[in-house]
């Protein structure tokens, strides 16, 4: 059974730091894409970053490129989101997900496996 479980969301001041962690089970990820997608209230899950542990490759969303930083270790199936300058509209309900070959990778739809999330609040 794959399970995807997701830390590290909690309360921060805007312009702090946040990271979170997504440990996966359940089978081998090695060949994955790993992603971080976020949700707030009202609105669609959108794509906030993803790594493909199969080559490296990192994508981000324009609205997090060069503050947020994905990262994994695939030898633990752990994969990371360090978030700096973190803005009041960061704030949401940050969700893991994972499939083995998403046809696009910045789509929710595309992915097999979604953690429960983690909430990042960020205070004015």
């Amino acid at each position: 059974q794959v399970q995807l479980v997701e830390s590290g969301g909690e309360l921060v001041q805007a312009g702090g730091s946040l990271k979170l962690s997504c440990e996966a089970s359940g089978r081998a990820f090695s060949n994955y894409v790993m992603a971080w997608f976020r949700r707030v209230p009202g609105k669609e899950r959108e794509f906030v970053a993803a790594i493909n542990w199969s080559d490296g490759t990192t994508y981000y969303s324009d609205f997090v490129e060069g503050r947020f930083t994905i990262s994994g270790d695939n030898t633990q199936d752990t994969v990371f989101l360090q978030m700096n300058s973190l803005e009041p509209e960061d704030m949401a309900v940050y969700y893991c997900a994972a499939d083995e070959d998403p046809l696009w990778y910045s789509d929710y739809a595309n992915y097999k496996y979604w953690g429960q999330g983690t909430q990042v609040t960020v205070s004015s």
